[in-house]
């Protein structure tokens, strides 16, 4: 997907894999919804979507100026958004700071444009905040983490949410629905796992 050496490995399977179908979103009051960027959008979604309270994770499009990006021009750098990830949650289960470290714990947000062997600005690791509330949240958490020296540094953006481009149909579930392929294989699985035995008391029930 995201390098030359794994480009040959995803052919087939975006080309062949069943097209899933979109879920109805929830739609009462207690489900809010968040929006982030961290990597390979294939990686996040499966992430997220393994946690307490999470209701659904879609994968798309945020933070360039481009209308109704593809994946195609997305994944070649070229344009200014970033593979991110809506999150659908339920405000009664997980809020929005648990969020934020599932985020900060799934990823590494000291490395610039780049998450493992994927490279570009599309990679990027950005909290697109929707209010006031949120970017005070993001900002304390990053100052904390630098406090604590969790990291030296950390890249990612803070950027108010514009619009959210949700990605082509056979993006959604992509982990789920693909088990087989290779990036799921050797990056994405391994990146859940890392995930599942860091931060285990933020698991679905039936993950732990």
């Amino acid at each position: 997907m995201k390098q030359i050496t794994v480009l040959a490995l995803l052919i087939f399977s975006l080309t062949s894999c069943a097209q899933p179908t979109v879920k109805a979103l929830p739609t009462s009051p207690k489900f809010k919804t968040a929006y982030f960027a961290a990597g390979c959008f294939w990686c996040v979604e499966a992430v997220f979507e393994s946690i307490e309270g999470v209701e659904d994770v879609t994968s798309g499009y945020a933070g360039g100026t481009e209308k109704n990006p593809t994946y195609e021009l997305v994944c070649s750098g070229n344009s200014k958004h970033a593979e991110t990830i809506k999150i659908t949650y339920d405000s009664t289960k997980i809020n929005f700071d648990t969020l934020l470290i599932a985020f900060f714990g799934s990823h590494d947000p000291s490395t610039l444009n780049q998450q493992g062997p994927d490279f570009g600005p599309q990679y990027r690791s950005i909290i697109f905040y929707q209010n006031l509330s949120e970017k005070k949240a993001a900002e304390k958490m990053i100052t904390d983490l630098l406090n604590r020296k969790v990291h030296t540094k950390i890249t990612t953006e803070l950027t108010p949410l514009s619009v959210f481009y949700p990605a082509e149909i056979y993006h959604q579930d992509f982990e789920k629905n693909n088990p087989d392929n290779g990036y799921i294989q050797y990056v994405s699985k391994k990146r859940l796992d890392k995930f599942k035995k860091k931060l285990p008391h933020l698991l679905k029930k039936s993950l732990e």
